[in-house]
């Protein structure tokens, strides 16, 4: 009886999942010190959840960022809501990614009420406007990070080719339209890889998308929110032709220099860079509108999670997600490139193009990081605004 006891107390299994403030207090963490977007997102959460505490194994780790990759919006904030639920369950998720995204917000939204105030101080705008000068450079640089991986899962380079051209027009040119070359090119890379399948049901979608938003107030802001949170593919610097045009063009919210120190901030603070929105939402409606934009970004990436999460490994080995991702993939990678195009005609003063020459050399030949790049010219903005220099509007 004792023998049988004593086995029954070694093999039965141990409840090792961490407690729900753990995963509050490690998700908080990460949400904190996540500087450098999304690589340095998935190495954190991985050596937390994988090497460190081994709450989950290598392999789903991995299938789970695959299967991230193929959900529209931010891959890196999915998987830290899917490593959250994973270890914690759906009361985990839920904490576990508001934890993460917490942090990087209130910083976003504290920053914009410093930077995008009516009247900030002299040096406070120009070390907004030597900040978002070196915002094209960092577009490149990530487009250009992400070629060779994106051109080794191509199953044809001439239509890989061609849809890394269409993205990066369609950033430089039309703007919140993206969306639609974006689901456009998935639909022909599915069409072709997969042409007996009726998959291309799919192409309603965009004539949903291109519904018109409801005009002015909230309601614009939702919509603006919703194409950054649900249709766009690529997260990061995609999102930022999906915003510009409404932001800046059609609701005024933003002056184009502006703009530019909206999408710097989304690159110096921590947590999710799609975070971004937020600032567009301070800019449109105090506080308050950027909580509300925050909230509908986000929401989507929860459901999809949510939802999705235990059909992770039957999306990662779907034909038609992966031939879908083959042709909006690479469209998303040309558009980050593309984007640098309106970033840098957004500039109103020669001073700033010396800013983004030097940006472009210190990060893409001397490899420097994003964030010291972007500390380094907001730093040759205040002394550009401190000699006298005319600065942006």
């Amino acid at each position: 009886m004792r023998a049988n006891a004593l086995l029954m107390h070694q093999t039965s299994p141990v409840d090792d999942r961490p407690s729900l403030a753990t995963v509050v207090r490690e998700w908080g963490r990460i949400g904190c010190v996540g500087f450098g977007g999304p690589p340095a997102h998935i190495a954190l959460f991985r050596r937390l959840c994988v090497e460190k505490r081994r709450w989950i194994e290598p392999r789903e780790f991995e299938d789970a960022l695959a299967a991230c990759n193929l959900l529209p919006g931010p891959a890196s904030t999915q998987l830290a809501i899917f490593c959250a639920r994973r270890v914690r369950g759906r009361t985990g998720a839920l904490a576990g990614g508001a934890a993460f995204i917490i942090p990087g917000l209130v910083l976003i939204l504290a920053l914009s009420a410093l930077f995008l105030a009516g009247s900030p101080p002299r040096w406070v705008r120009g070390a907004g406007a030597g900040a978002g000068a070196a915002v094209a450079a960092v577009a490149v640089q990530a487009g250009w990070s992400l070629l060779p991986d994106s051109r080794r899962r191509a199953a044809s380079v001439a239509r890989w080719l061609a849809y890394l051209a269409a993205g990066g027009v369609a950033a430089a040119t039309v703007g919140p339209w993206l969306v639609l070359v974006l689901l456009g090119c998935g639909a022909i890379e599915l069409a072709i890889a997969i042409p007996r399948t009726h998959a291309l049901g799919v192409s309603p979608a965009p004539r949903r998308a291109a519904a018109p938003a409801a005009r002015g107030g909230l309601l614009s802001l939702v919509w603006v929110a919703f194409k950054v949170g649900a249709l766009s593919y690529g997260g990061g610097f995609v999102i930022v032709p999906l915003m510009q045009a409404d932001a800046v063009s059609r609701y005024h919210w933003l002056t184009s220099g502006q703009f530019l120190n909206a999408v710097a901030l989304g690159q110096v603070t921590p947590g999710p860079v799609v975070q971004t929105v937020a600032a567009v939402g301070y800019a449109a409606a105090g506080v308050g509108g950027g909580l509300l934009a925050a909230f509908v970004a986000f929401s989507p990436s929860f459901l999809f999670v949510l939802v999705g999460a235990p059909h992770f490994d039957r999306l990662r080995d779907d034909r038609r997600a992966k031939a879908f991702l083959n042709g909006a993939g690479p469209a998303a990678v040309g558009a980050i490139l593309g984007v640098a195009v309106p970033l840098a005609r957004a500039l109103a003063e020669p001073w700033q193009y010396g800013v983004l020459a030097g940006a472009a050399v210190l990060l893409l030949t001397l490899r420097r990081g994003v964030v010291p790049t972007l500390v380094l010219a907001g730093a040759a903005g205040v002394a550009v605004a401190l000699a006298g220099a005319k600065l942006p509007h």
